[in-house]
C-alpha cells in the first residue's frame, strides 16, 4: 500500500494497469507519459517479454494538492497481458493502491476480457485484498472500432456488480461520469455496487485522463 516518504514530504502510491494482451495499457502509459511535464516524471523503464512490454514510471501531479502536508506522487505500471507470465502480473499487484482494468471493446476479444479480469479478482485474492473495496476503474479501450461491442454488454460480462453489505454505504450513488446510471443502486432487494467506468480511445488519447483522473481521486479519497 502507500508508502510516506518523510524526508521529500510525499506520499508514493502505486497505480497498476491491468487487462487482456494488446488492449491498450502500454498505450495509456505512454500517453500519460507524453502529456506531463518532464519536470514532474521520472523515467519510464521498459521490460520487454516475448510479446509484450511492461511499462512503469512515477510522476508528481502538480494539480492534486497536498494531504496533511504531504504531496502524492503516483507510480504507474503496466502488467503483460499474456496468461503465461501471471507470477509477474501478481508481483506487480503486491502493494497496490488503484487498479485500472483496460479492456479491449472488441466483440471477439470479451473471452479475453472476461479471463482477465478473473485473474484479477484471483491474484487480488491470494494477497488477502478485495478489489470491490479499493479504488478500482475499468476502461473500455478502442470505443472507434467497427466491431466494439455495446456498452452494456461490457458491462454485463465486466461489471455487474457486487453486493454492498456494509448498511453506511447502502445509499443510491450516481456516477458523476454517466448521467442516470447509479455506482451504487438497489436491485429487488438487494444493493450493488460497480466500478467507475470510461469509454476510450487510447491510440487517440481520448478518455486515458478521465480513467486516470477517476483512479487517482479514488486514491487520495482513500488517504484523506
Amino acid at each position: 500500500m502507500s508508502m510516506i516518504n518523510y524526508a521529500s514530504r510525499e506520499i508514493n502510491c502505486k497505480l497498476v494497469y491491468y487487462g487482456p494482451g494488446l488492449g491498450g495499457k502500454t498505450t495509456n502509459l505512454e500517453h500519460v507519459y507524453g502529456k506531463v511535464s518532464p519536470n514532474t516524471r521520472g523515467k519510464m523503464i521498459s521490460l520487454a517479454t516475448e510479446t509484450e512490454r511492461t511499462l512503469f514510471f512515477d510522476f508528481l501531479p502538480v494539480d492534486l494538492g497536498t494531504i496533511r502536508g504531504f504531496k502524492t506522487r503516483f507510480h504507474l505500471y503496466t502488467v503483460p497481458g499474456q496468461v503465461y507470465y501471471n507470477a509477474s502480473r501478481k508481483l506487480i499487484l503486491k502493494g497496490v493502491d488503484g487498479i485500472v482494468f483496460v479492456a479491449d471493446s472488441q466483440i471477439e476479444r470479451m473471452e479475453a476480457n472476461v479471463e482477465s479480469m478473473q485473474n484479477l479478482y484471483d491474484n487480488m485474492s491470494e494477497y488477502g485484498y478485495d478489489l470491490t473495496k479499493i479504488p478500482f476503474v475499468i476502461q473500455y479501450n478502442k470505443r472507434d472500432l467497427p466491431n466494439a461491442a455495446p456498452i452494456k454488454d461490457l458491462q454485463a460480462s465486466l461489471n455487474p456488480g457486487w453486493p454492498v453489505e456494509d448498511p453506511a454505504l447502502q445509499k443510491v450513488t450516481p456516477d458523476p461520469a454517466h448521467p442516470g446510471e447509479n455506482l451504487i443502486d438497489k436491485a429487488g432487494n438487494e444493493w450493488v455496487g460497480r466500478a467507475p467506468y470510461h469509454e476510450a480511445v487510447a491510440v487517440r488519447g481520448d478518455g486515458v485522463f478521465d480513467t486516470l483522473k477517476t483512479v487517482s481521486k479514488l486514491v487520495l479519497k482513500t488517504l484523506s
